[in-house]
């Protein structure tokens, strides 16, 4: 009876130490997301401003003698 208890807890004390050194470690349990890319912002300006409108140059009538 002797034996059969020695062979276990002889392995059943090497598997809670290996089950427990685990507790108390430190950083997160999990993978973490990546950080989402953020919106822009309404009120902020453009990344190039709008182009001028192009106006056709005006001239006036030449007028013939």
């Amino acid at each position: 009876m002797k034996s059969t208890f020695r062979l276990f807890i002889g392995p059943a004390t090497l598997s809670l130490t290996v089950f427990l050194s685990g507790c108390g470690q430190p950083g997160p349990l999990y993978l973490p997301k990546p950080p989402a890319a953020k919106p822009a912002k309404s009120g902020a300006a453009p990344a190039a401003p709008a182009p001028a409108p192009i106006t056709p140059p005006t001239t006036t009538p030449v007028s013939q003698p």
